[in-house]
């Protein structure tokens, strides 16, 4: 009986074996087309493809960094110290560092700023969870620990956030642009962004209504100190027709959403015509019916009008008769700004147009500016124009992309005025304070917490570096420096000394620093959660159906 029951029992474990390594073999069976990646291998893959892409930005940190050049498949060159624009110009396959792309690109979206720091923190959390890892941290343990590290440090950020004056938000702004630009030309463009910004404080509208209601327009003549806001709309257009009025100081506008033509049948139809006279019957009908409209917007008194399409030939002589001045070909977006500047209604069909619908302009002027016709319509309302000037097409594009930041900085921190210390302030006193903290917590959490402090010294680490100064050096005499006179002590990156960052002008908003922190984080515990990597190999291809069309 015993030895009939371990027959039995070999007989199953065999079985157990076999069903085992049946489905083992099925799985490779599945995964034959696809690479695969498990387990702390996965991890260790993800992070190096993370840190090679902070590689690629991390000597254009601060106002010491370093300018990249970018070159296209077509030879198109673009010089520039802005990371996010490194980043998205980069040709990237690695999934994890198309992630962090997608990190930089939300930091820019939502804060206007940051990127690289953003950028830095991701690669630095997750070097450290790997070392983490390797001493036997589970990636469960270090993302709690991250979390907890997080939360206290935002809470931190709010503790030693000050109000901004108008000289902070002076400083914060031009902040922003330090190593992007001159120092010259940065206090030009910081002067124009918090113009721009307190015009448009008090307006509604999203996140995005600077991007909206400033239009930037790049000109060729001057240099770049000479780039200017003008409170109203300067487009690159001109008048349909030449012997109407290019100059009046005020007047009535209508914003046509469509065209001033006849409509084309949208049938496929043909109209066959036996005689002339109802050829020239039809082409009276036109006319009357475009007669009718301009009659329609002369009685309302208008002398302007934008419209998005064409305008029809025939309209052209009617439009003068009537002492109206025509502009089509308007892109979407200037027809808003437009909208918002003279409150005027856009309007699809110009039979139905009523008085409400007309706006107002307080002046209009058509000038030829760099071999090309401009328009100029002054409102008083808030949409206004960014002329930016530069002596080659590569520095007006940089002017720009700094126009572009400090704008988008300088309407956020007019909403929300709260700065922090510049020159790795705000990361070195985090570092210290988690470090500290980190001992109030209970198990292995007190080991992540440490890891997270230290990649917060990442960023001053690298200001030293771009500097040319001993990072290790600077990192310990800033630390004894807030151990001393308190957190907002930084490292001064022009100068190499450690000075209070208020009053040196070296200050960041809160809002950069917060949203940096927290996109760093999530990105960085999005990877750790990662534990197999499956890479399929097999090309799309086109089914082949032989087989089925032999079978009918």
């Amino acid at each position: 009986m015993r030895a009939y029951l371990d027959i039995r029992y070999i007989a199953f474990k065999a079985g157990l074996w076999f069903a085992a390594h049946m489905v083992e073999s099925e799985q490779d069976v599945a995964l034959e087309d696809t690479d695969r990646i498990e387990g702390r291998s996965a991890l260790v893959n993800n992070t190096n493809a993370t840190l090679a892409l902070a590689s690629a930005v991390r000597s254009t940190l601060g106002p010491r960094g370093s300018d990249k050049m970018l070159v296209d498949e077509n030879g198109e060159i673009v010089v520039t110290n802005d990371g996010v624009t490194v980043l998205e110009t980069a040709k990237v396959e690695h999934p994890t560092a198309n992630l962090l792309i997608a990190t930089s690109s939300a930091q820019d979206r939502i804060a206007r700023d940051g990127t690289t720091t953003s950028v830095l923190l991701t690669a630095e959390l997750l070097r450290n969870a790997l070392e983490l890892s390797r001493i036997g941290v589970h990636p469960t343990i270090i993302i709690n620990g991250y979390q907890i590290a997080a939360e206290e440090s935002l809470s931190q950020l709010d503790e030693i956030a000050r109000d901004a004056s108008d000289e902070d938000l002076m400083a914060a702004t031009a902040t922003t642009m330090a190593g992007k630009i001159d120092t010259t030309l940065a206090e030009t463009m910081t002067g124009l962004a918090l113009e721009a910004a307190r015009t448009l404080e008090n307006e509604e509208g999203g996140d995005d209504l600077e991007r909206i209601r400033v239009k930037r327009l790049k000109m060729t003549g001057g240099v770049a100190a000479d780039s200017e806001i003008i409170h109203g709309l300067m487009l690159r257009k001109q008048r349909l027709d030449f012997t109407t009025d290019g100059h009046s100081n005020g007047g009535k506008i209508a914003i046509i959403d469509g065209g001033l033509e006849n409509r084309e049948l949208e049938l496929d139809a043909q109209i066959e015509i036996r005689s002339t006279g109802v050829l020239s019957g039809f082409q009276e009908r036109k006319s009357a019916k475009l007669a009718e409209q301009v009659a329609s917007l002369s009685s309302l008194g208008v002398d302007l009008i934008c419209v998005r399409d064409g305008i029809a030939d025939e309209a052209t002589p009617l439009l003068k008769e009537a002492g109206i001045t025509a502009y089509r070909r308007f892109e979407r977006e200037d027809l808003e700004r437009l909208s918002i500047l003279t409150n005027a209604k856009m309007v699809r069909d110009v039979n139905r147009i009523s008085a409400d619908d007309v706006g107002d302009y307080s002046k209009r002027s058509a000038d030829k500016i760099d071999d090309a016709w401009h328009v100029r319509i002054d409102g008083g309302r808030g949409a206004m124009t960014a002329l930016l000037r530069g002596t080659t097409p590569i520095m007006r594009e940089e002017v720009n992309r700094a126009f572009d930041d400090a704008l988008g900085v300088a309407f956020r921190l007019v909403r929300e005025p709260k700065v922090l210390p510049g020159g790795g302030g705000t990361q070195t006193h985090l570092a210290r304070h988690l470090r500290s903290f980190a001992t109030t917590q209970k198990g292995r959490e007190q080991l992540a917490i440490e890891g997270f402090a230290d990649a917060l010294e990442v960023i001053p680490r690298v200001l030293a570096e771009n500097a040319g100064l001993d990072p290790i050096d600077e990192i310990l005499a800033l630390s004894a420096a807030q151990a001393e006179h308190g957190a907002w002590y930084g490292l001064d990156a022009m100068s190499g000394e450690k000075s209070d960052m208020g009053d040196s002008g070296i200050q960041d908003p809160l809002f950069v620093a917060r949203q940096a922190l927290t996109g760093a984080t999530e990105a960085a515990i999005t990877v750790l959660r990662i534990d197999d990597v499956l890479w399929a190999h097999v090309e799309p291809k086109t089914p082949d159906w032989s087989n089925q069309i032999d079978d009918d």
